[in-house]
């Protein structure tokens, strides 16, 4: 049986003592609820208790709703908060929900719209410690360079310090800006060679005609322009780690050759008449799909296998979850330091239109954008207008697909006025409002993963009018 101790406790602030007594009696059977009617009286209960949940009238007698959030958040990023006023608008749930807002309500309300936000908005509150919980039960959130402490980089780790100790190959596979080369650098440091060289090459951006050269090195007069003897990564390599990046792009005659020096540990260097034995860790990448590439003939199935010994897959940055904050203020220390600039952080807009992106580019999109932030602002804090794009779309509520704004579209020419552009789109047609509203809030909620307040945040509306939205669109498509 539930007790009152045991339920949990909410802060209402409103200052109207009738709406107070109302929405006091709507949650007086799942929740304990203080009651405060100003902005100083809210202050004092959160400084004599602690709260799983604030309910907080946007206008007050004595300050406004946003400034108790502002402080709140200063002190407390994980309390769900939630916004209410009788004259709701766009702005103010935009606002609100920047600030840190977990959702926004407009009154009147009944009970059971009340009952469900809460409720919504503890359910997450909960998983979101879940998760941050298990996460810190590994007490770690760096592995030699890379930054992140969730499962799937848990996971990363455990298998290089698994693997680092053999002589076994490595296969890193993973997006374009994942950090394979970083995953590399770590199964080096982590071996018995890490006191030997740890050799990278990058297929992608020699030449095809210079790769073998590359590898294997070649002697003086071996070919046109070869003035000078010239000892290949293999070489260098020997007693270490030799980290092939991008293999998919060998050329299939050099996929042979490589196969024989990692079966046998001796190669030839061009033009050269006698074979080298070396010592040679390898560990090889690419951003494709290897098995992919060998139906399609593109890469020898013998390789493959001679390579694909120890595989690890590199998460894209979208899977991480929190790490892009991590990784975002250590990219800002570091870039700070480089640059002689001083940012303390991040402010909270900042950190939720960072979680938000999909993140395409990955690890070296997010360093991208932090380093563009650092050379073009002075701190203290980084604000969202030092964004640069897509968050500034993000800001204006563009997303990515839809629709120009009409200021956005080209001026017709004299004689190419609506009729003409009816005349050239005889296919188009013109759809309801809604319907185009529609299908802009569902791409958004789909491109968050179906999280609604993220999608709203995006959107810079508040979680509430896509629900109220929701029950329209049930009513207009019946």
């Amino acid at each position: 049986m539930t007790t009152q101790v045991t339920l949990p406790r909410v802060l209402l602030v409103e200052d109207s003592p009738s709406t107070a007594m109302a929405y006091q009696g709507y949650l007086a059977q799942e929740y304990r609820v203080r009651v405060a009617h100003s902005g100083v009286e809210a202050l004092t209960a959160l400084q004599e208790h602690h709260f799983a949940l604030l309910l907080v009238d946007v206008r007050l007698p004595d300050m406004s709703g946003l400034e108790i959030l502002d402080q709140v958040r200063e002190q407390d990023a994980s309390t769900p908060i939630i916004m209410m006023t009788a004259h709701g608008s766009v702005d103010v749930a935009v606002e609100a929900m920047q600030r840190g807002a977990s959702d926004f309500l407009t009154k009147p309300f009944d009970r059971a719209r009340l009952r469900v936000t809460l409720t919504k908005a503890l359910k997450e509150r909960r998983l979101t410690e879940i998760v941050a919980e298990y996460e810190k039960s590994f007490e770690r959130d760096r592995f030699h360079r890379m930054v992140g402490a969730s499962l799937p980089m848990q996971s990363v780790y455990r298998i290089i310090e698994s693997a680092a100790p053999s002589r076994a190959t490595v296969f890193i596979t993973g997006e374009s800006g994942t950090g394979k080369e970083l995953c590399a650098e770590a199964v080096h440091a982590q071996s018995p060679r890490a006191d030997c060289a740890f050799v990278a090459l990058n297929c992608a951006a020699i030449p095809r005609d210079l790769l073998e050269s590359e590898i294997f090195g070649h002697i003086k007069g071996a070919f046109t322009g070869a003035l000078t003897a010239r000892e290949g990564a293999a070489s260098r390599a020997d007693g270490g780690t030799l980290f092939l990046d991008e293999i998919g792009e060998l050329p299939l005659d050099l996929q042979s050759k490589l196969l024989r020096f990692i079966q046998s540990g001796t190669f030839q260097p061009v033009g050269a008449s006698r074979e080298q034995q070396v010592d040679v860790r390898f560990v090889c990448a690419t951003n494709r799909d290897p098995l992919e590439e060998v139906r399609q003939g593109r890469f020898r199935e013998d390789l493959y296998y001679r390579l694909h010994v120890i595989p690890i897959q590199m998460p894209a940055l979208r899977e991480r979850g929190h790490d892009v904050l991590r990784i975002a203020r250590a990219l800002l220390a570091e870039c700070c330091e480089e640059e002689g600039k001083s940012f303390d952080g991040f402010r909270p807009e900042v950190e939720a239109l960072l979680m938000g992106h999909v993140w395409p580019g990955n690890v070296r999109e997010l360093a991208n954008v932090i380093r563009n932030v650092v050379v073009l602002n002075e701190g203290p804090w980084v604000e969202a207008d030092m964004l640069p794009a897509p968050f500034g779309a993000l800001r204006e509520g563009i997303l990515p697909g839809a629709s120009p704004p009409q200021a956005m579209m080209p001026t017709l020419p004299a004689g190419h006025g609506a009729d003409s552009v009816t005349e050239r789109a005889e296919d188009a047609t013109i759809v309801p409002l809604w319907r185009e509203e529609k299908r802009l809030i569902e791409r958004a909620i789909v491109l968050c993963g179906g999280n609604v307040p993220r999608a709203a945040a995006r959107l810079e509306i508040s979680a509430s009018t896509i629900y109220r939205k929701k029950q329209q669109w049930e009513l207009l498509a019946v």
